[in-house]
């Protein structure tokens, strides 16, 4: 019998709730044997003409390398190892994106109350994701 899940892609961008995401890919990968990827995205900051414009200075690439070397040592706490995959560009896309590339039986995203920017543009990162992908989805509370 095949394993349910053999690889978990998780964004994780050092909330409560990534955390909360990242502990309960932890348990599946641990309770199915999984290979965990762990990803966090650097925005790109969206222009006039909806064209993806500059990374966003408040949100830097390297601050999601800090992020990343957070959740490693949240990982090696817990005896797992996983691939950290650092990224630019629009969050729930690139998460998508890279679970199509990993072939990936689970995505687990957290989520929070939406912020007034989510409000007013739409949809939260958990809710674009669902929305995109067509692979096995957690959104943890």
């Amino acid at each position: 019998m095949a394993k349910p899940f053999k690889t978990i892609v998780v964004g994780f961008d050092d909330t409560k709730p990534a955390r909360r995401a990242l502990e309960r890919a932890a348990d599946l990968a641990e309770a199915f044997g999984a290979k965990l990827v762990v990803t966090s995205v650097a925005p790109v900051l969206i222009g006039i003409s909806r064209s993806a414009g500059p990374i966003d200075p408040v949100d830097s690439p390297a601050e999601h390398r800090e992020q990343l070397k957070d959740a490693r040592e949240l990982l090696e706490a817990r005896g797992l190892e996983a691939k950290y995959v650092p990224a630019i560009g629009e969050p729930a896309d690139t998460i998508v994106e890279l679970a199509e590339e990993q072939d990936a039986d689970l995505i687990v995203v957290g989520t929070r109350e939406p912020g007034i920017l989510e409000r007013l543009l739409g949809q939260s990162v958990s809710e674009r994701v669902a929305h995109e992908t067509h692979r096995n989805l957690l959104i943890v509370h």
